[in-house]
């Protein structure tokens, strides 16, 4: 059933960043509403890595996805955001100093400001061209995401890919899987210095196996069930590594959906931003996370995090116009509350 509401702010993307912006404009008194096409928060850390390590989160050396979001979701819950998900933001329309969001459900949101967490947008794998592929992907031989790392107890796995995704899943499914092969088609990973040394130091010990320089050629099994995976050179040199499971890792394909159509600064599918505010070139509407980008942005939740704050301070004249704002620290003032 569709809703109509009326708040402070709109926030388009219950990820990381999104639920961080809850707090922070909860810190500053100002109501919100989160709206996300999945059916759950979290987000990209809770649909594709929520038992992904995550080492770069001031005060956790390590965190999975799913943790992260679940402290997340409990910082911002003594400002009760209202959660509208399962629904896709398609329109937005200016009436008079109010923006009006309207949703794929039908609900319309009236608001004073709206924050884009949107991370880069809709998102879902890059897949391989591979006779049988559909085969395999249904019968869950070949995978795009780790949701329960568990499940690969035992087997022997294919990873391909070059980036973070593939060494990090390597380097943690080698503790449990029978075999772990990862497949590459150069000699150099596009990952953390660190990850990548650790990667060749488990590959020296016997760990796992490195099939580089290779690419993916064929898929071998019957009915679904996997049995290898043919790899082949440049050259045309082909081998066949036993395996139960693929896992594919080339990235994920990004669509901004509507979002493109509002008139927004676009850059390559993301938003150009104000650094200061995050502001975009609408007035009132401030994209922060993934999907923003300026001179120097770096492409982590930390900035993501810190973007959240600056937006939210920089939308409080909107909701509280004439009203000075007293910068306080936390620690001074405590939870404010929001009526």
């Amino acid at each position: 059933m569709s809703a109509v509401v009326e708040t402070d702010v709109a926030i388009i993307g219950a990820g990381p960043v999104g639920l961080f912006a809850v707090f922070e404009c909860g810190m500053l008194r100002m109501k919100t509403v989160v709206v996300d096409a999945l059916g759950e928060i979290g987000g990209q850390c809770s649909a594709l890595y929520p038992e992904k390590p995550i080492f770069d989160i001031p005060a956790h050396p390590e965190i999975g996805g799913a943790d992260l979001i679940a402290a997340l979701h409990k910082q911002a819950a003594p400002f009760h955001p209202h959660l509208m998900l399962g629904r896709r933001v398609e329109s937005l329309r200016r009436e008079g100093d109010r923006l009006v969001l309207g949703t794929s459900d039908g609900d319309s949101i009236t608001c004073k400001a709206v924050i884009l967490a949107a991370g880069a947008g809709a998102f879902g794998p890059n897949r391989p061209p591979l006779d049988r592929l559909p085969e395999f992907e249904a019968s869950g031989a070949v995978r795009y995401l780790v949701s329960r790392r568990e499940e690969f107890r035992g087997k022997r796995v294919v990873i391909a890919g070059g980036g973070d995704s593939a060494v990090d899943w390597a380097l943690s499914l080698k503790q449990i899987a029978a075999h772990v092969t990862v497949v590459h088609r150069r000699d150099k990973f596009r990952c953390a210095p660190e990850s990548a040394a650790q990667l060749k130091r488990a590959a020296d010990l016997g760990e796992l196996e490195l099939a580089i320089p290779y690419q993916l050629h064929a898929l071998e099994g019957t009915d679904g069930a996997m049995t290898g995976v043919t790899l082949a050179t440049l050259k045309g040199e082909t081998k066949t590594v036993p395996a139960d499971h693929l896992l594919a890792f080339f990235g994920l394909s990004m669509e901004l959906g509507p979002i493109a159509d509002w008139g927004l600064g676009l850059d390559r599918s993301h938003i150009q931003v104000t650094p200061a505010t995050c502001e975009t070139n609408i007035p009132g509407v401030h994209a922060i996370g993934d999907i923003a980008t300026y001179p120097g942005k770096l492409k982590l939740i930390l900035q993501g995090f810190s973007e959240a704050a600056m937006a939210a301070h920089a939308i409080h004249p909107r909701v509280f116009p004439g009203e000075a704002l007293h910068f306080e620290y936390s620690t001074s003032k405590g939870l404010p509350v929001v009526g």
